[in-house]
């Protein structure tokens, strides 16, 4: 028989007041939200499963339609000692562009299987177009020390958005900027693009929410790219290396337009005989004004001054031609030493450049290697990044000084983006109908910001060498960058984040002079992750007289040799200013 509930408002009611009371057990908060069990974390993908993996659009601070990884491939270890490189993944992948014009960014990042939780992002060189080797070293890194990558960072570069392949001029091919998305990812764009893409597959691929540190480092154009994260995007990044930065490419350019000009005017052009001629007798007249006979020019400052390629003498006699004609490999023509003073002396702008530059201020040239006759491995280099072999004409050609070459293309591309432009014709201080055009590219290359409150309150740190004997960049315009910085900030705040030395002998990446080596990975490592500032550093030589070293002076000091001691040796020196 069925027994019914003959009072089922009050059943219910019981059963209601239970069921709240137990939800209620053992909280004294009834609107304390419920626990929930977290979700299972999410496993590491291997180096095969980040193979066609994409990264959305919306995972890329600035505009791009997503990237994609093309290919995959476990390392092997290999290398002992200072070269070892650990196993690791190497991730191929192309960042696509928003105009379908424009040349993909290809990247590559190389993530180690025993990873030490940093990152390394590696800048380029020239106009780019090839993607830098993740497993390098920094710039002027010795080989005596680990690789970043040897040291466990996961690495990564870029080759900022073009390929070098499509021109015939390698890493001075500057086709690609007649696309504008393509000159704002070489200008700068590429770098964001790049650090956002290669930090999303490393989330995937060790299953975290961050590198503990990131650091850049870079050289000439990556010295300019270093600075430009450093200013532009603070937050990505605890640190850079910066060495021989062309900070302010466009008006770099320009100064490169006037220099190119006076070497392409009749008899201006100095042959590698005439260039170990004036090289010598900067080295007659200052080679011993630091005290040491070292054949290397220490008291730039002093010799600037005093040197005059006019004036000079060379074994006794005058350095000038006779009546300032062409007299032969001992001696320079007036149009010579007009090329020298065009690298020498300052060049002004009569009008606005829209990123407020007005000047270039001019090279070291007196004691620089401009390609001199030279045994050594490296002075085919040096040759190629100072005057080259022929005299700038057009074409252009690749055995040019790399200026004219520079030059050339981002006259035909940058500014007028007509491949047929004669770029001898354009003056670069009285450029008529161009001014405009160039004010603007100032505005997109001259990386120049000078407040970097925002990197020095991540805790970020900077370290800053130069070559005072660089002609391709000049040393003076990275001093004048550097006291900007301290004169918005203030030099005690700057030297709290930021330190700038300079490297007698040293020219533009390589060098026969003095061919620096030094050890900045480590000094920036204990900076930002110890609290410990750099002091005392030391800059050793791998080519002039390999293995002699000088105290590396912060700007504006120089290394004097104290008159006692190894003239080879940093001991010996003292860093002065006077």
């Amino acid at each position: 028989m069925e027994t019914r509930n003959r009072f089922p408002g009050v059943i219910h009611f019981g059963v209601a007041l239970l069921i709240a009371g137990l939800a209620g057990c053992g909280s004294d908060d009834d609107d304390e939200p419920v626990a929930t069990a977290p979700p299972p974390p999410t496993p590491p993908l291997t180096c095969a499963q980040l193979n066609g993996r994409t990264v959305p659009a919306s995972a890329i601070g600035l505009p791009t339609t997503g990237a994609v990884v093309t290919s995959t491939e476990v390392v092997a270890a290999s290398g002992t000692g200072a070269t070892a490189i650990g196993e690791h993944c190497r991730v191929l992948g192309d960042i696509n562009p928003v105009d379908p014009a424009a040349p993909k960014i290809k990247f590559q990042l190389n993530l180690p299987t025993n990873w030490n939780n940093k990152a390394m992002m590696f800048g380029g060189g020239g106009y780019n177009g090839n993607i830098p080797n993740p497993a390098a070293n920094v710039p002027a890194g010795p080989t005596t020390q680990p690789t970043p990558q040897g040291r466990g960072y996961a690495t990564f570069s870029s080759d900022s958005g073009h390929q070098a392949g499509a021109g015939t001029f390698g890493t001075r091919e500057g086709s690609f900027g007649a696309n504008n998305e393509a000159l704002n990812n070489f200008s700068s764009d590429a770098l964001k693009k790049t650090r956002d893409t290669a930090i999303f597959l490393l989330r995937q691929r060790y299953n975290v929410a961050n590198p503990t540190r990131t650091y850049f480092a870079g050289g000439s154009t990556g010295g300019r790219e270093a600075l430009a994260v450093v200013q532009k995007w603070p937050q990505d990044f605890d640190g850079a290396i910066v060495l021989y930065p062309a900070w302010n490419a466009a008006t770099l350019d320009l100064a490169f337009g006037r220099i190119v000009r006076t070497l392409a005017a009749p008899n201006g052009y100095l042959n590698r005989e005439k260039r170990l001629a004036v090289y010598t007798a900067a080295l007659q007249a200052c080679d011993t004004l630091d005290g040491a006979a070292d054949n290397v020019v220490s008291n730039v400052d002093a010799c600037n001054a005093t040197f005059n390629p006019a004036t000079a003498t060379l074994n006794g006699a005058p350095l000038r031609c006779p009546d300032g004609g062409e007299g032969g490999n001992n001696c320079l023509s007036d149009p010579q030493i007009a090329s020298l003073q065009a690298f020498n002396q300052p060049i002004t702008f009569s009008y606005p450049l829209a990123s407020g530059e007005n000047q270039y201020p001019g090279f070291n040239v007196w004691g620089a290697d401009l390609g001199i006759p030279n045994a050594s491995p490296l002075q085919a280099t040096v040759n190629t990044l100072a005057l080259g072999d022929v005299q700038p004409a057009l074409p252009a050609t690749l055995t040019m000084p790399y200026a004219a070459l520079f030059w050339d293309q981002w006259v035909k591309y940058f500014v007028t983006r007509d491949p047929n432009f004669n770029s001898l014709a354009l003056d670069p201080q009285n450029p008529g109908p161009w001014a405009a055009r160039i004010s603007e590219l100032t505005a997109i290359q001259d990386i120049n910001r000078t407040d970097l409150s925002a990197f020095e309150a991540k805790g970020g740190k900077v370290l800053m060498a130069h070559g005072l004997h660089d002609v391709l960049v000049s040393s003076r315009s990275t001093a004048q960058y550097f006291e900007r910085v301290r004169n918005t900030m203030g030099a005690q705040r700057v030297n709290n984040f930021m330190r700038y030395y300079q490297i007698p002998g040293y020219g533009h990446a390589v060098s026969t002079t003095f061919n620096a080596a030094w050890d900045s990975l480590t000094v920036l490592e204990n900076w930002v992750e110890r609290g410990t500032a750099p002091a005392s550093q030391v800059v050793a030589d791998t080519a002039g007289v390999p293995g002699r070293t000088r105290p590396l002076c912060e700007y504006p000091a120089w290394p004097r040799y104290s008159g006692t001691g190894d003239i080879n040796a940093a001991a010996s020196y003292s860093c002065v200013t006077q």
